[in-house]
Parts: C-alpha cells; sequence; structure tokens
C-alpha cells in the first residue's frame, strides 16, 4: 500500500501491532496483507497517537528528537509556554509536544506548601482552574486569620493572597476592626423612686484583640449586649427619676467608665456610650406635661407682672416730669391731638370762642 507523508507531517509504522519507526516526508510502500500499518498526522500540538505508550515511541531516537516529554510529578502542575506564552495548565503526568515548528517549554508549579509563590504571575492564575487554590481579600480596616487543617497559623494584613488547597485545608476568618455600633433599645429599668422607665442606649466599640478573642468568646456581639445590659441596669436603679433626667450625660460618662474597666475581657475598646432616649410610662408623662404647663404658666405671669410694674413705674416718672415741666405737659397735650387727628376724619367744633380753646376742652373731656 502506498502512503505519501507531506513536510509537516509524520507516520508512525506498526507491524502486526508492534511499533517499527517514525516515518517523515516522502513516499512508502509497505504491503497491508504483510500486517503493516502506517498511522500519519501532523506534527504540531501535542502528539496524537496514543495507541502506545510514550516510552515506546521514545526509543525511536529520531522521534525524540523532535518532540518535548513533560512529566508532571505528585503534588505538582505544570505550566505550557508556545513560544513564551502561557498556553494551559497540564495535570496529568506525561504529556508529548511536537518542538519542531513551534517551541514549546514548561515550568512546574509545587503545590505541596500551601503558600503561593510570589513568581505565579497573574498570567498562570487565569489558566489554574480554582479546585487548585484559594483566593482570599483582606480589604483595609479588617485582618484575616488563616488556618491551615483547623490550625490557626497566622494574620493576614489587607492584601491579596493565593495558597494551595492540595495538601492541607486552608480557611481564613475575615474580623472586622472598624468602630462597629450596638443599639440596646427598650431596657425597663426600675428606679429607685419605684418608677418604670425604659431606656435606649447606643455603643461603640471596636476588636483590639482578634487572636485572643477567636480562641476564647463565642458570640461576641451578644455578650457585648448582655454586658451592657447589666451595667446600665445596675447603675440607673440607684437613681430617682428626676436625677436621671437632670443628670443623663453625666450617667452616660459614668457608664462608659464602667465598661472599659470590663472591656479587655471581651477583646474590644469601648469608644462610645450614650443615652438616646428615656421613655417614661402614660401617666408620668401626662403628670409631668402638667407640671411643665403649670411652670411655664407660673414664667409667663411672672414677666406679665414685671412688665406691668415697669409700665406702671414709667407712667408715674412720666406724671413727675409733666407736673414739674408745664412746657413738657403741652407737648404731651400736642402729642395727644396729633393722635387723636390721625384716629378721625373731620373735627365740627360748635360755639363761640377760641378753636385752641374748644380742642383743649375736648381733650379734658377725653381724660
Amino acid at each position: 500500500m502506498k502512503y505519501i507523508i507531506n513536510q509537516n507531517q509524520c507516520g508512525f509504522l506498526i507491524k502486526d501491532g508492534i511499533f517499527i519507526k517514525t516515518l517523515y516526508c516522502g513516499k512508502y510502500w509497505y504491503p497491508g496483507m504483510l500486517g503493516y500499518q502506517v498511522v500519519i498526522e501532523k506534527m504540531e500540538g501535542s502528539v496524537g497517537f496514543g495507541t502506545l505508550p510514550a516510552e515506546v515511541l521514545l526509543q525511536d531516537q529520531t522521534f525524540a528528537d523532535k518532540v518535548l516529554q513533560i512529566k508532571i510529578p505528585e503534588g505538582h502542575i505544570g505550566i505550557l509556554r508556545l513560544n513564551g506564552v502561557v498556553q494551559q495548565v497540564l495535570t496529568e503526568p506525561v504529556y508529548l509536544y511536537w518542538n519542531n515548528w513551534n517551541r514549546y517549554d514548561y515550568e512546574l508549579l509545587d503545590m505541596r506548601e500551601p503558600k503561593m509563590k510570589a513568581e505565579i504571575t497573574k498570567s498562570y492564575l487565569a489558566h489554574i482552574p480554582l479546585k487548585y487554590y484559594k483566593k482570599i481579600e483582606i480589604k483595609t480596616g479588617e485582618t484575616g486569620v488563616l488556618y491551615f487543617d483547623n490550625l490557626m497559623v497566622g494574620e493576614l494584613a489587607a492584601g491579596t493572597y493565593f495558597y494551595w488547597t492540595y495538601a492541607k485545608d486552608v480557611v481564613c476568618q475575615v474580623i472586622d476592626l472598624r468602630a462597629r455600633s450596638i443599639e440596646i433599645n427598650g431596657q425597663e429599668i426600675l428606679t429607685a423612686d419605684r418608677i418604670g422607665i425604659r431606656v435606649n442606649l447606643l455603643c461603640t466599640y471596636r476588636v483590639t484583640q482578634v487572636k485572643r478573642m477567636l480562641e476564647t468568646i463565642k458570640n461576641q456581639e451578644a455578650q457585648i449586649y448582655a454586658c451592657v445590659q447589666l451595667v446600665v441596669r445596675e447603675y440607673i436603679g440607684k437613681y430617682r427619676l428626676d436625677e436621671i433626667l437632670e443628670q443623663k450625660e453625666e450617667i452616660s460618662g459614668f457608664i462608659c467608665t464602667q465598661l472599659k474597666e470590663v472591656q479587655d475581657d471581651y477583646c474590644i475598646e469601648f469608644m462610645t456610650v450614650g443615652i438616646k432616649d428615656i421613655i417614661l410610662p402614660g401617666e408620668i408623662r401626662e403628670i409631668m406635661n402638667t407640671v411643665l404647663i403649670a411652670e411655664r404658666k407660673a414664667q409667663a405671669n411672672v414677666i406679665t407682672r414685671r412688665e406691668e410694674v415697669a409700665s406702671t413705674r414709667s407712667l408715674l416718672n412720666t406724671a413727675k416730669l409733666m407736673d414739674e415741666n408745664k412746657t413738657l405737659y403741652k407737648l404731651k397735650e400736642l402729642e395727644c391731638l396729633e393722635r387723636i387727628c390721625m384716629q378721625v376724619g373731620n373735627i365740627n367744633v360748635a360755639g363761640s370762642g377760641a378753636l385752641l380753646e374748644q380742642l383743649r376742652e375736648l381733650m379734658g373731656g377725653f381724660a
């Protein structure tokens, strides 16, 4: 049987299922009746003839000189490059690539150590499946606690990290170090004078001891909530209602001081503690509103009386001045006359006598 092999091809000569040699460009005659067979393929990319093991094919030295053999050890993956450009990830034990027209090379990446080397670039990661590694991102204001097989190994600052997951199970717990707030709403407290009130508080805090917190505290926020509750109940219950209303700021400061004394137990730092609202029972509100209205009315009456006294004193002083100074008295008469004239359109004067005398009599009538 006649076989024609082009310049970019090769042929694998097989007789009775046994590999004989590799054939390159040219014409060949091999009788099929004698058990000969020639398998032809292009010398590009990976070697496609997979009927025989690579070790058998590599016994032909001319074939071995034209291919690149790649062996991937246990715990490694390979990065295949074509003419210096990353092409794909290699995970099988053995690969054969034609290294005749294009130049192939590769790099082995060791996955036995979890921490990925800095030499592994983004171009590599773009081809590596996510099942082989884990990406960890820590934002500004956060810290990451790293675990290998549930064993804490260290903390991670803000940044992006990559870890192989071949040898160990990699887990990272991200902790927010920024200030956070917690609201304590509707705390029903009995004051020293036996009045039930409800108090709303707002606390801000931040985590300061990350490792110790993870080792010793579970449900941290719930425990902080309970701690603030107990401190508020213990302190506010010592005061009467009017003292609480008058000293709200001082009480907030004292509660903050009390909480700072126990903050290390919760691996945090209390930053601010403040009373938002004090809610009184309905009947107490009505009583206080009544008292407030009475106080305001009393204040208004005092102001009214004070103004009346001042007005009377001013009139008395004016009267004394006019009594002592006749010219001032006449000016006051003219001022009164002017005001009267501004309020009426026409004045009819009847009878005899001077006009001024009649107007004086008219003014005397108004007095």
